[in-house]
């Protein structure tokens, strides 16, 4: 599994389409940005803290064009998935809403529930 972090506004885009194009900081960069369970959290401490709401969508990798995806080096020269093409909304096999809280977002249950699966 790899997880996809969405503002609210994107998960309505994307739960009412059968592929995401991606967020704007995807077509920015030409690629949908995805993280792995280990990476999650920094993620949402460096690009959604100012966000009250965020949706985390679990992608099933067996889901997803083999071809479109690529483990490629960013921070500090972890490897991140990239799909190069649209995000097949079938791929996505769970989604979690968590509320901010004033510590940040507790990503405890979902890392819990992704090791648990």
């Amino acid at each position: 599994m790899i997880l996809k972090i969405l503002r609210p506004s994107e998960w309505l885009e994307a739960q009412h389409a059968d592929y995401f194009a991606g967020a704007p900081i995807d077509h920015e960069d030409g690629y949908i940005h995805f993280s792995t369970d280990a990476q999650v959290v920094e993620t949402a401490a460096r690009y959604f803290a100012n966000e009250p709401v965020i949706h985390v969508l679990a992608i099933d990798l067996a889901r997803l064009p083999k071809a479109e995806l690529k483990w490629e080096p960013s921070r500090g020269g972890d490897l991140f998935p990239h799909l190069y093409g649209r995000l097949p909304m079938a791929a996505v096999s769970k989604v979690w809403h968590l509320e901010k809280a004033e510590s940040g977002f507790n990503f405890g249950p979902i890392l819990e529930d992704l090791h648990n699966d």
